[in-house]
């Protein structure tokens, strides 16, 4: 049955943004080129993201479903819509002077990053298998190419097909998963899911449990979360590095969103089936992180593995299942992905004459010639070890509570090794910037660059002085999600 235009309100966010794509798409095409023809269409893609946070925020706070439930509103959805908006505004920010120094700041970017985020936000409000996997592949096309934009740059191109072979797989594998619950389910929408699944003999149906776990793969990989994080490292190295910021913060936060949402909403019943296969997730991905970047000399090589073992603390607080779970792990991925986006404006800060550097090595005496930069760098490293009174350290603290207070403790020790281990890597590059003999300075960084940089800064300091809109959100946000599994 049609439903009436007063229906689509709830989807106008998504509207604005894939038509504002298209608009720009042929703004670009058509237009006459010029060197400013890709920071004006960068601009006009941040004011789009700026138009589409504001309707969001003035949203009615009820919850909408659409096209008979397949498409959900509610407090949740706006919540890491707005992370994921964010996200991807700063990363385009951080991405105007690397580009035009690279001469390489083509139209075509910002419109990527803008069907990229349309994926996201399409992904954050599924509510159905196959709206499910059209956010998803959507997020996942335009992510290749941007992964692969520096045509001529042999890493580049090696970090786009790895990054679309091993994509393809996992895609293959979420939709086998997908095939076997609808067969079990008879239906792809999650409330329908639900209710099958907690039937009294639906945790004995092998089937269910096969699917469950296809699915929860395919999730993974889009997490990075080990065992699927092989391509990781070598996407994060290769592509360029605004675009390795874009990867790091908006997809995370849009793919953990949807497990979440997957788990919780489908799954609900079934919270000993798939809590296993989160505490392996969890387990692997926190160890592998703190460990495999211990020996790396590239700082985007060295994010990715810490890009990892903060997805496997997130995944701590998803394994409690309960509510007090869910909100640390929505808590922990807004700190997650300011820290990130203010590491990255460092690291693109990293620039001598002769361009961009990424060895840690280069940072040598950082602090002798750029104390304001070594000190916000240092301080956001320090939040990302968990090192009070920073946010990281919050972060962590939430979810290592969550899991504590559900008897997972064998989880919350494991975390805690894992952190200690990870504070190594990160302390080393304080040691490197504040303790080795100065080499070389850098070139000033450009004004958008500083911002991030002092924003972020700012945000991990004063979290604790004033951590209560953050978590006053995180819990409405959590509480707006149906079929939540009770504390």
């Amino acid at each position: 049955m049609f439903e009436g235009p007063q229906s689509f309100a709830p989807i106008i966010p998504e509207i604005i943004l894939a038509i504002g794509a298209m608009v720009l798409l042929m703004y670009g095409a058509f237009r006459a080129p010029s060197e400013n023809l890709g920071r004006d269409v960068g601009w006009f893609a941040i004011l789009l993201f700026a138009l589409t946070l504001g309707y969001l925020v003035l949203q009615p706070a009820s919850s909408s479903f659409l096209f008979h439930d397949a498409f959900v509103v509610d407090r949740f959805a706006r919540f890491m819509k707005v992370l994921v908006l964010v996200g991807a505004s700063v990363a385009l920010l951080l991405s105007f002077d690397y580009f035009a120094r690279a001469k390489l700041m083509w139209f075509e970017i910002p419109v990527l990053m803008v069907l990229a985020v349309v994926g996201m936000m399409v992904m954050i409000s599924s509510n159905d298998l196959i709206t499910l996997y059209v956010g998803l592949e959507l997020q996942s096309l335009a992510l290749y190419v941007l992964a692969a934009i520096r045509r001529n740059d042999l890493r580049s191109s090696e970090a786009g097909l790895k990054y679309f072979v091993l994509g393809a797989l996992s895609s293959g594998m979420l939709l086998y998963g997908m095939s076997m619950i609808y067969g079990f389910a008879g239906a792809t929408g999650f409330q329908k899911i639900a209710t099958a699944a907690s039937a009294g003999d639906a945790g004995a149906n092998i089937g269910l449990i096969i699917g469950l776990v296809f699915l929860l793969v395919g999730l993974a990989f889009k997490i990075s979360a080990v065992p699927f994080h092989m391509w990781t490292p070598d996407v994060y190295e290769g592509a360029p590095t605004p675009v390795t910021a874009f990867f790091a913060g908006a997809p995370k936060v849009a793919a953990m969103a949807l497990l979440v949402r997957v788990l919780v909403q489908a799954f609900p019943g079934n919270v000993s089936e798939w809590q296993q296969i989160i505490v392996f997730l969890s387990i692997m991905s926190m160890l592998i992180g703190a460990f495999a970047a211990i020996g790396q000399t590239n700082i985007k090589r060295l994010m990715a593995y810490s890009s990892i073992g903060h997805i496997g603390f997130a995944l701590v607080g998803l394994a409690s299942g309960s509510n007090d779970g869910l909100e640390a792990v929505v808590i922990y991925l807004a700190i997650y992905m300011v820290m990130t986006l203010g590491a990255f404006a460092c690291i693109l800060a990293m620039r001598r004459k002769d361009g961009m550097v990424e060895s840690i090595d280069q940072l040598a005496g950082l602090s002798q010639s750029n104390l304001s930069m070594a000190f916000l760098f240092a301080m956001l490293l320090f939040s990302m070890a968990g090192i009070p009174p920073l946010a990281g350290f919050f972060a962590k603290f939430y979810v290592f509570a969550a899991a504590v207070k559900a008897e997972l403790y064998p989880l919350a020790v494991i975390g805690v090794i894992a952190s200690v281990v990870a504070a190594f890597y990160y302390l080393r590059i304080i040691k490197v910037m504040f303790f080795d003999e100065a080499s070389e300075p850098f070139q000033p960084a450009e004004p958008y660059v500083r911002f991030v940089m002092w924003a972020a800064g700012v945000f991990v300091l004063a979290y604790v002085v004033v951590p209560a809109p953050l978590i006053d959100a995180a819990s409405a946000a959590v509480r707006s999600l149906r079929f939540a599994p009770t504390p």
